[in-house]
């Protein structure tokens, strides 16, 4: 793992240059541009908003805010498995270069919609200010809860890039898997919805339950998360990397003869 980061630090201008490449392609050609990254988590949220505070209603005060809260970092999360999972398949012309360093390509996806995630937040901010929500201090967790979640994604991206490159169907089983993972995640309704019989269960089951919880505390809640589940994740995200770095380093020389 350590040797895997030391490699992503020395690449650090090659990671910039590709993420700088593919937040320029991302949008390139439409009429709006670089404004769809602000659109689409407000479309999304929009939609959500409409179904679960018309439709079905959610007892959830300010629940468009609290949505946006839980959704972005959602957002972060589905977007950077899915786009790594084919990272490496889709980049068979930089992989046949002379010592390509393939851990980039999941890396530049993740920072990407890191960056992209950045972005959105004075959004979420002001639509929290809108509601007369005012950010605390307890936003200062906020980069403990960011680092957490970005080892997290990363390792979980090492890990379906690697093995995509055999079993190719593993992007499709990787899209319905995140669906399924949405809805248990507490995004769409308050974590006071699961029965209080399997919640605890249920939120240390599921990183990104806690993950999420903890930016609606100190966001929707203004209150610090709860230590111990995030304390759990981190060393989760970084066992998870140590293992996910292994087993890219040993299929990496498989890559260029595979796809």
């Amino acid at each position: 793992m350590i040797r895997n980061l030391r490699e992503l630090y020395q690449y650090r201008a090659l990671l910039w240059s590709l993420v700088v490449r593919e937040l320029r392609a991302r949008y390139r050609g439409s009429l709006l541009g670089f404004l769809w990254t602000f659109l689409n988590p407000t479309l999304l949220m929009l939609v959500y908003a409409l179904v679960f505070s018309v439709y079905m209603r959610q007892a959830v005060q300010n629940y468009t805010y609290f949505l946006f809260v839980g959704l972005l970092p959602w957002i972060f999360f589905s977007s950077s498995v899915s786009g790594s999972s084919t990272s490496i398949t889709d980049r068979r012309d930089l992989l046949t270069k002379v010592r390509f360093p393939a851990q980039i390509l999941p890396a530049t996806v993740v920072a990407t919609n890191l960056i992209n995630y950045f972005l959105s937040l004075p959004l979420m901010v002001a639509l929290g200010l809108a509601y007369g929500v005012v950010p605390s201090w307890h936003i200062v967790a906020f980069p403990v809860i960011v680092a957490v979640q970005t080892v997290f994604i990363l390792a979980f991206s090492y890990v379906i890039a690697a093995l995509n490159v055999v079993f190719r169907d593993l992007q499709h089983v990787t899209a319905n898997v995140l669906t399924l993972w949405f809805f248990v995640t507490p995004v769409l309704y308050p974590v006071t919805t699961i029965p209080s019989s399997i919640r605890q269960e249920a939120i240390l089951a599921n990183p990104m339950a806690v993950i999420a919880t903890s930016y609606q505390a100190i966001f929707y809640e203004r209150r610090l998360p709860a230590a111990i589940p995030l304390v759990l994740v981190a060393a989760l995200s970084i066992a998870l990397l140590a293992v996910a770095a292994a087993i890219f380093k040993r299929r990496q020389e498989e890559f260029a003869e595979l796809i």
